[in-house]
């Protein structure tokens, strides 16, 4: 079990993947960096390693098609775009184009659920999941904290096949102090406890979920917290082991409720050990109210006291399939 941090300085997703992904090619010049004027890339990649890197301009299609390309020659690039275009305007791309042979690009996807909510609804990104899962040999991961984003862009460099990477774009608080283990399709316990497990991946979902497990002591209840970092291939034995533990399992996700982590547990646990799961996520409605990225999860449904709402809910039985405000 690793144990939550929360005290180091806020740090962004983007600059510990853009950092990362700098040092793995200085040491590999296959990996490329393929980009679509996300803007920063060029400044610190393309200056150091411009034989390394391609900026298509804002042609997201092209974007996919491009990669697919690269890695049928043996580069490994990674290709970077917004969640909201990789999974949507670019989608029969990534599906015929990479999924469909099983090419090795990394579609790294910033911008992710609520995290560009400024901009409005054209970039908000609460359907990537449910369709990238959907894909054949589609690899699915979304980090909890910059760290764990440089752990999980090492580990994803060699991975067979395709694979997706959601982050978010602005600074949050750290999840984990300090080095921690970091598996693909492999959940990272932050917290034990006997009455209730939540499992939540992504940023503030995961933060959401250790600040609810916190209320909850102080109602004398226990919570086991999962940060499941990798949404495909999901981890089933830990889903099992919550089941099979605790009265059942709460979801956490900036995300809608219909496809994303919540309807992978569901799946899963319908399954193999069926139980009670209740999916705190975005309803399913477009949310068009201004706002940042924290008051739109909460106008959209997930907050930590969505979160002990729905806890609450499991332990006591209740069957209501949803939680929100």
């Amino acid at each position: 079990m690793s144990g939550p941090a929360v005290a180091a300085a806020p740090a962004s997703d983007r600059a510990a993947y853009r950092e990362t992904l700098l040092e793995l090619a200085r040491a590999d010049s296959r990996i490329w960096c393929v980009d679509s004027d996300t803007g920063g890339l060029e400044k610190l990649f393309e200056t150091e390693l411009p034989d390394q890197y391609v900026d298509l301009g804002i042609a997201e299609a092209n974007l996919m098609s491009v990669g697919a390309a690269l890695a049928s020659t043996g580069v490994l690039p990674f290709v970077n775009t917004m969640a909201a275009f990789a999974s949507a305007r670019a989608l029969e791309q990534v599906k015929v184009d990479i999924a469909y042979h099983s090419l090795p690009v990394r579609i790294v996807a910033t911008h992710s659920g609520f995290s560009a909510a400024h901009l409005g609804p054209t970039h908000h990104a609460q359907q990537d999941l449910a369709a990238m899962r959907a894909l054949p040999g589609m690899t699915v991961m979304t980090p909890a904290d910059a760290a764990e984003t440089a752990r999980m862009v090492r580990a994803a460099a060699y991975l067979p096949g395709p694979v997706y990477i959601r982050i978010g774009r602005a600074e949050t608080d750290p999840v984990y102090s300090g080095e921690a283990e970091f598996t693909v399709g492999r959940a990272v316990e932050l917290r034990s406890g006997g009455d209730v497990t939540i499992v939540a991946a992504g940023s503030y979902p995961v933060l959401f979920a250790v600040e609810a497990a916190e209320r909850l002591a102080a109602l004398g209840i226990g919570a086991t917290v999962l940060n499941m970092h990798t949404i495909k291939p999901l981890d089933v034995p830990a889903l099992v082991r919550a089941a099979a533990t605790t009265a059942g399992i709460v979801t956490v996700e900036d995300h809608s409720v219909l496809g994303g982590l919540g309807g992978a547990v569901a799946e899963a646990t319908a399954a193999h050990y069926p139980t009670r799961v209740l999916r705190v996520g975005a309803a399913d409605a477009f949310c068009s109210r201004p706002g940042s990225h924290r008051e739109q999860l909460k106008a959209a449904g997930v907050s930590p006291e969505h979160v002990v709402a729905a806890a609450r809910a499991v332990v006591r039985g209740r069957s209501e399939l949803d939680v929100h405000a």
